[in-house]
């Protein structure tokens, strides 16, 4: 069979992770007919409004500018996130997680310096905000997007409602893309004597058949789950958290801030995302310690809205992943392949990153059987990957005022790699060079890490810390306030620029 055969997708759900999917297999593949079965009863789940800057690429390979999509999901800019109180120890009961930037190449090997320095009881300073350019900006409501003479390219993700994202995207990919929609609800899926997947069954009894099959039916998995029978592995054992709690809020005054907020409740974590017509608010926690009730309760009166008549919404996390996304003819995407909780905001990326491997694999597997477990083997090392490192936020938190926070920090179910990663900045090493060594930086670089275990202020009590020695060669944090300051000057207020 030749590559440019013509050939019949079918992706079983809509939502944001089915229409990413049909918009990049159907630019990707103008020969091929992409179909979309979408059911008229099904919502979506929207847990998550965030992204990390991978997603510009998306928009980028669709042709469609941020002036088209951004207003019509009521879209804000993304510089990071910043993390409330997941540690009590003082000075560090905040700190923000940017994103990268050219700019970082000025700043991050002193910032490196010095947390190592300060691991190695030396009483410098190391918390990562003075020296990360985005966490200037998104402490004065500044968009992140350069100006033309801006020298630097400068990292940054969006806030956006998912619904809305979803529907602009099933527009986009049936109006310019020539996609297929079909509105039908799955009764069934019928597989033939070797397991490769036939046909959609819908309540009419009609047979919707395809050559490949993308499921993104979301926590069902309805064809790769509960037709094919491939194995689900649960993170229960390193992420607690499996429910969550939503509701929307107004906007407070006229500034918009370009960050995501994490907070850390009594069993779990708030998040705030800002949008232009209102906020997206959750809690994430864990029904292990907390039941459904209290969640919402602690929620309310978080956001100050325990006597609102605001709906909530309460949702259940399947977090884990499939042991093969890819199995015989079909692919699972989104939900149906695997969660890993909000935190980080890492769903889409790992949507897109799947879809576009399965793009680059899929013609050669037409002549190569091993394709598909190539292709396993690395989506199965990012998801966990990523999954380390939401991991480390929960065993590295110094609040310890509740059994679940005591329970998630001395939890002992890490992998060698997380493991290596805590020994290496506990024993003062080299962590850039440790993280590069075991290729973690594919998935979170080493600025990353060193905020994560900075911002938590990871180092040795105050009573152990030394003065440093004569000539060692610290920074000057007064230069490297100069130098954020300067730089932030050249952006804009964020609401001024999205309303511009």
């Amino acid at each position: 069979m030749e590559s440019n055969t013509p050939k019949n997708f079918v992706i079983l759900g809509g939502g944001t992770a089915g229409w990413m999917a049909a918009c990049m297999m159907a630019k990707s593949w103008p020969q091929h007919r992409i179909t979309v079965v979408e059911s008229p009863d099904i919502g979506i789940i929207g847990v998550g409004e965030g992204s990390t800057p991978q997603i510009r690429s998306f928009f980028a390979m669709l042709g469609v500018s941020e002036a088209e999509w951004m207003p019509k999901c009521n879209a804000t800019y993304k510089s990071g996130i910043s993390f409330y109180g997941w540690s009590n120890r003082p000075g560090y009961e905040r700190y923000f997680h940017p994103f990268v930037t050219q700019l970082d190449s000025f700043t991050a090997p002193q910032f490196y310096f010095h947390t190592r320095a300060r691991r190695t009881a030396r009483d410098v300073w190391a918390h990562p905000d003075r020296f990360f350019f985005l966490a200037r900006l998104a402490r004065e409501n500044k968009a992140p997007v350069p100006p033309d003479s801006f020298p630097f390219d400068i990292g940054y993700g969006y806030h956006f409602d998912a619904q809305l994202v979803g529907r602009y995207l099933r527009d986009h990919a049936k109006s310019v893309l020539g996609v297929v929609h079909l509105e039908r609800t799955i009764l069934s899926v019928t597989l033939n004597g070797d397991g490769i997947v036939k046909a959609l069954v819908t309540n009419d009894a009609e047979e919707i058949t395809g050559d490949f099959f993308i499921d993104c039916s979301g926590f069902r998995g309805t064809i790769i789950q509960k037709a094919m029978q491939t194995k689900f592995l649960p993170f229960s054992s390193n992420l607690f958290n499996d429910r969550a709690v939503a509701m929307p809020s107004a906007n407070e005054g006229a500034a918009i801030a370009s960050e995501t907020k994490a907070t850390a409740l009594s069993n779990g974590w708030a998040w705030h995302i800002p949008l232009t017509n209102r906020a997206g608010n959750g809690y994430v926690f864990s029904s292990k310690y907390l039941d459904k009730d209290a969640a919402e309760t602690e929620l309310r009166t978080h956001l100050g809205l325990l006597d609102s008549d605001v709906e909530a919404r309460h949702l259940t996390m399947n977090v884990g992943r499939l042991q093969n996304s890819w199995v015989k003819n079909c692919l699972a995407v989104g939900l149906s392949q695997s969660f890993i909780e909000p935190l980080e905001a890492t769903a889409l990326h790992i949507v897109q990153s799947s879809i576009m491997g399965f793009i680059e694999a899929y013609e050669p597997s037409l002549a190569d059987p091993n394709v598909a477990a190539r292709f396993n083997s690395e989506i199965g090392d990012r998801i966990e990957g990523i999954r380390d490192y939401i991991v480390a936020h929960y065993r590295m938190n110094q609040r310890q005022d509740t059994q679940y926070w005591r329970d998630n920090a001395a939890n002992q179910n890490l992998s060698d790699a997380l493991k290596a990663v805590m020994t290496c900045w506990f024993t003062g090493g080299e962590l850039e060079r440790e993280i590069e060594r075991m290729g973690l930086d594919r998935y979170y670089s080493a600025l990353s890490w060193h905020c994560l275990f900075a911002g938590y202020g990871s180092f040795p009590s105050d009573s152990k810390m030394q003065p440093p020695e004569d000539g060692l060669p610290l920074s000057n944090m007064d230069k490297i306030d100069d130098f954020v300051t300067g730089c932030a000057a050249n952006f804009t207020d964020h609401a001024m620029f999205l309303n511009r």
